[in-house]
């Protein structure tokens, strides 16, 4: 496998995952980042996920993990701050950060691989992409259920 055909897998996780969210919320591209061998790609929701649901956002994501065959590898059970980390069976890992204001941000990491070029993602954002600007702003898009000032 080279770095392009493991940031094609690292957009399946994703895409497979983001799949399982329902009701579906919207997310952009984060950067994507190669080292000497190997690739992370990162997405950042959009949607306002509120605290109420975040609970509820969390244990959605960590069942597709589970369900999938993952290895939880590390919880952090932060109220404000909460972030999981995972591995697949085939090496990539898989993290979900909670950062200010509630964003959500998923990154995955591929393990080493033959170097080779690698293309931006392929896959399409379901939320503006942002590009040309320097960050990505906070969650501005709401949502019925995830924005929902109750659990």
């Amino acid at each position: 496998m080279d770095m392009q055909e493991a940031a094609t897998r690292a957009d399946e996780i994703l895409d497979d995952m983001f799949k399982e969210v329902q009701p579906e919320v919207q997310w952009t591209h984060g950067p994507t980042t190669t080292g000497s061998c190997d690739v992370t790609r990162r997405r950042a929701v959009m949607t306002i996920v509120s605290a109420e649901r975040r609970g509820n956002f969390l244990g959605v994501v960590d069942r597709s993990w589970r369900n999938n065959g993952y290895r939880m590898k590390s919880v952090n059970n932060d109220p404000d701050v909460p972030a999981m980390f995972a591995q697949t069976k085939d090496g990539f890992g898989v993290s979900l950060i909670v950062g200010g204001e509630g964003q959500v941000f998923f990154e995955v990491d591929t393990p080493c691989v033959e170097e080779s070029e690698v293309a931006e993602s392929t896959t399409q954002a379901t939320a503006p992409t942002y590009e040309g600007q320097e960050l990505i702003p906070r969650p501005n898009i709401r949502s019925p259920f995830w924005s929902a000032g109750a659990p």
